[in-house]
């Protein structure tokens, strides 16, 4: 059987109910403990890295849990990650560039309630992804959850208490894992050994705007920062004009070597800076990165992965349209 490590960092599955609302106190081994029908197909192990509610997740989170996978590769043959839903997939897209084309699956889970709790989703949770982290098909990192498996770099909380708290972002489950049974749609090719990256940049800053929105504030966020993901209206468009002073703050800015990746508001179908005037002209006049359809979660960790590695603005336009575990599609 395959040995498969429990890597536990809190969130609501380890929380339990306190005068101040849910905080994470469960173990790894308890939450392990809770599935005992897992033993019945794999060998698993636990280790708790920290226990922190993921709201309070921070970058050197992401550096340790990396760093975990890492040391912890040769020895096992697949890892489920138990981490709070508010910012798994910020985590997920994180780990995705950290452990690059791993041929053993990273599968990250948690639920929606306390797994503690007779109405608890994540005990089926948290079998479903031991039983994925087995398979065959398995590989890179993955979200499980609700039965739906869904690529590192594609998933968004949709959900705030909906058991079917997340969705694949303009791209299909890569399976879905129904009464114990995995049906595979999309089979990954598997790479040879992983690569690890265990630097960031966290100077990355995401301005989305409001009709008003002036252009000190986006020189606020390029003073502090290394490069800004600016949240744009549509299909990607970016008011112009004295009023908004956009455009000289870029220009002024990009003089000094910060980098600027353009998004839209709109969760589906991605920018498309070319249809309109307000697009194109910014596109047209500055050395910028469209983002298409990433998800701010993958737009956000990939630049603090690629920052980490450089600041030559070839460079970076090359890896960031580098594409890495389905991020890029079209």
């Amino acid at each position: 059987m395959k040995k498969i490590l429990l890597i536990a960092t809190g969130g609501t599955i380890a929380s339990h109910s306190g005068a101040e609302g849910l905080i994470p106190k469960m173990a790894a081994e308890e939450l392990l403990k809770s599935v005992p029908e897992v033993f019945d197909f794999c060998q698993p192990s636990a280790i708790q890295i920290y226990n922190i509610d993921s709201t309070n997740v921070t970058p050197d989170h992401w550096i340790r849990l990396a760093t975990t996978i890492k040391e912890n590769y040769d020895a096992y043959d697949g890892f489920v990650v138990c981490h709070g839903t508010d910012t798994m997939a910020y985590t997920a897209a994180m780990i995705s560039y950290m452990v690059q084309h791993s041929p053993k699956p990273i599968v990250f889970t948690g639920s929606q309630k306390p797994i503690d709790k007779e109405d608890t989703d994540g005990r089926i949770n948290l079998r479903d992804s031991f039983l994925y982290a087995t398979s065959g098909h398995a590989s890179d990192v993955v979200i499980v959850f609700q039965g739906n498996v869904i690529a590192g770099t594609r998933a968004k909380k949709v959900r705030t208490k909906s058991f079917n708290a997340f969705t694949s972002v303009d791209f299909p489950n890569l399976a879905v894992i129904r009464d114990g049974r995995i049906i595979q749609y999309i089979k990954t090719p598997k790479a040879d050994k992983p690569e690890f990256y265990l630097e960031l940049n966290d100077k990355v800053g995401l301005l989305t705007l409001t009709p008003g929105t002036k252009g000190e504030i986006l020189d606020a966020y390029f003073r502090y920062n290394d490069a800004v993901v600016l949240s744009g209206y549509g299909t990607g468009g970016i008011p112009e004009g004295d009023y908004y002073g956009f455009y000289d703050v870029i220009e002024s800015w990009q003089k000094k070597g910060k980098t600027l990746v353009v998004t839209t508001q709109v969760q589906q179908e991605g920018s498309d800076m070319d249809v309109y005037r307000v697009g194109r002209g910014l596109k047209n006049r500055f050395d910028l990165l469209e983002s298409y359809a990433m998800t701010y979660e993958s737009i956000i960790t990939k630049l603090m992965w690629i920052l980490a590695q450089t600041k030559a603005d070839s460079e970076v336009r090359t890896l960031f349209y580098k594409n890495i575990n389905y991020d890029l599609i079209g």
